[in-house]
C-alpha cells in the first residue's frame, strides 16, 4: 500500500486538473440492450458515447451531420445529475478523417470548428478524440507503412490544440491513447509535453496488451502490464493527474498453437497465427463481453430459420444450414465456409463446424469463468481450455482493486476509465468493483485530509 502522503499529493493534483477524481465510462452503440440503473452509475463523472466517424468533421465533408445513437436526454437519465456527456470521435479502424483533418493549418482549423459546432448543436459537454493510432500501427499498418506517417507526430498535437482552442475552456477535451509501448509512436519525450498541454485528461487503454499481432500468450490486462504503460507515459512527460487508468469489461481468447498445452503458466505459450500477412484477422482470437449473450444458451433447432442475409446466431435465430452463404456460423455471427468461420469459435448450434471446433466460444468462456486462475505475481486472471485449445485472459473484481492501490494511488493518477458500460451487464461485477475502488479512494483522501489538519 502506498503512503497516504503520496495518495494525497496525487489526488490533490487531480483535483487541480479537473475539480474531482474522474470516474469515466464509455457507452458504445453496440451494447444497449441491458443498461444499468442510477444506483450502479452514481458518481460517474463522465460518460463518453462512442463513436462519431472522424470524417464527419473534415471541412467540406458531404457525409452529413452526426446523430448520437441514443438521444442525450436518455443517456443523461442513466447517470447522476451533473455527469458530463462526451462525444467520442474515431475508434479502431477510423483513420481517414483524422488524417485529412490534421494535414494543414487550414484543415485543422476547419476540423476543430466543425467539432465545436457539433458539440454545441447536440448539447455535449466534452469531446474525446480516439485516433488509434497516430504515427502508425493502426489497422492498415500493412498497407500504409509507419514510415509514411511520420508527419503525424507533429500534426497530431497541433490538431488537438486546435480542437481545444475551438471548444474553449467550458468544454473538456480528452484523448484515448494506446496501452502498448510499441504503439506509442506519437507519444515520445518530444511530443508528449505538447499533447499534455492541449488536453484536459487522457484515457489510457491499459488493455489489449495482448492482441492478434502477438505470437505468445500474456495477459491482455493486468497490474504489472498496466503499471508499465503508465510509467512509460509519465517518463515521457505526461502529467499523472491527467491520466485515467483503463479497465476492460471484456475477456480475450487466443487459439493455442498445435500441440501446445500451456501448463507452466500464462506467459509465453505459442499461439496460432492470429493475423495474416495483410494484417487481417484470421479468426483465431477474439473478445467476449460480460453479458448474458456471451454465455451458452439452449437452442431449439425447430426455432431456427435459414439466414437471408448471411448473419447467424442467437441475436436473430438464423442458421447457416441450407443457406447459400456457407454452412458455418462464426463466433461473430456470420456464415461462411473457410476456417475463419468453421474453426475457432464456430457456433455448431447455428450451422456446421470443422472437426477442430470441439466447443463454442461461449461454452469455453463459461468454463473459463468457473475455472480461472489468478496470476498473483503479475495481477491477471487466466485459464487454458485444453479441450478447445483456447487461452483466456481477463480482469476480476479483486484485480481491479489491486489496480487502484498499486497503480492509481501509487502513481497519483487523476482518474479511472472503462470500456464499456453495458459489456458488464451479466452481473455488473466489474462496474461495482470500479465504483468500490473510487469510493475507497475518496475515503482514503478524507483520512489523509484529517491527518494533515
Amino acid at each position: 500500500m502506498v503512503q497516504i502522503s503520496t495518495l494525497f499529493s496525487g489526488l490533490a493534483a487531480a483535483s487541480t486538473a479537473s475539480a474531482a477524481f474522474r470516474n469515466v465510462i464509455y457507452f458504445d452503440q453496440y451494447h444497449t440492450a441491458v443498461l444499468p440503473n442510477n444506483s450502479l452509475t452514481n458518481g460517474v463523472t463522465h460518460v463518453i458515447t462512442a463513436f462519431a466517424n472522424s470524417s464527419y468533421f473534415v471541412g467540406g465533408s458531404t457525409m452529413g451531420d452526426y446523430t448520437p445513437f441514443l438521444p442525450l436526454d436518455e443517456v443523461r437519465a442513466l447517470f447522476s445529475n451533473g455527469t458530463k456527456v462526451c462525444m467520442a470521435i474515431g475508434g479502431w479502424g477510423d483513420l481517414d478523417g483524422f488524417r485529412a483533418g490534421a494535414l494543414s493549418n487550414a484543415s485543422r482549423s476547419a476540423y476543430a470548428s466543425n467539432v465545436a459546432s457539433t458539440l454545441t448543436r447536440l448539447g455535449y459537454d466534452c469531446i474525446d478524440v480516439d485516433w488509434e493510432y497516430p504515427g502508425g500501427n493502426g489497422y492498415d499498418y500493412k498497407q500504409v507503412p509507419n514510415s509514411d506517417l511520420t508527419a503525424e507526430l507533429n500534426t497530431y498535437p497541433l490538431l488537438l490544440g486546435a480542437i481545444k482552442a475551438a471548444i474553449g475552456s467550458s468544454k473538456e477535451l480528452s484523448i484515448a491513447v494506446p496501452g502498448l509501448e510499441r504503439d506509442m509512436i506519437a507519444f515520445t519525450a518530444d511530443t508528449v509535453p505538447s499533447i499534455n498541454a492541449a488536453v484536459d485528461f487522457v484515457n489510457v487503454m491499459t488493455y489489449d496488451l495482448m492482441n492478434r499481432r502477438d505470437t505468445a500468450t500474456k495477459h491482455h490486462t493486468d497490474v504489472n502490464g498496466s503499471l508499465a504503460t503508465v510509467e512509460a507515459y509519465i517518463a515521457n512527460g505526461m502529467d499523472p493527474a491527467k491520466m485515467n487508468l483503463g479497465l476492460a469489461f471484456y475477456a480475450k481468447y487466443f487459439t493455442l498453437a498445435a500441440n501446445t498445452t500451456c501448463t507452466d503458466g500464462p506467459i509465453g505459450c505459442p499461439i496460432a497465427l492470429a493475423e495474416d500477412a495483410e494484417g487481417q484477422d484470421t479468426g483465431a482470437s477474439g473478445a467476449q463481453t460480460f453479458e448474458q449473450s456471451s454465455l451458452p444458451v439452449e437452442v431449439s433447432s425447430a426455432s431456427l430459420v435459414a439466414t437471408t442475409d448471411g448473419t447467424c446466431g442467437a441475436a436473430n435465430s438464423f442458421t447457416c444450414t441450407g443457406a447459400s452463404f456457407g454452412g458455418c456460423c462464426s463466433q461473430y455471427g456470420y456464415c461462411g465456409a473457410t476456417s475463419v468461420y468453421c474453426d475457432t469459435g464456430c457456433q455448431s448450434a447455428y450451422g456446421t463446424c470443422s472437426t477442430t471446433a470441439t466447443k463454442s466460444v461461449a461454452e469455453s468462456f463459461a468454463d473459463a469463468l468457473t475455472n480461472g486462475t489468478e496470476d498473483v505475481l503479475r495481477g491477471g486472471q487466466w485459464w487454458v481450455d485444453d479441450e478447445a485449445g483456447l487461452f483466456w485472459t481477463w480482469d476480476t473484481a479483486s484485480i481491479i482493486a489491486r489496480k487502484f492501490t498499486d497503480i492509481i494511488e501509487a502513481k497519483g493518477l487523476g482518474g479511472i476509465m472503462a470500456w464499456s458500460l453495458a459489456e458488464d451487464s451479466y452481473n455488473w461485477s466489474h462496474l461495482e468493483a470500479m465504483q468500490e475502488g473510487v469510493a475507497n479512494l475518496a475515503a482514503n483522501m478524507t483520512t489523509a485530509l484529517k491527518r494533515r489538519q
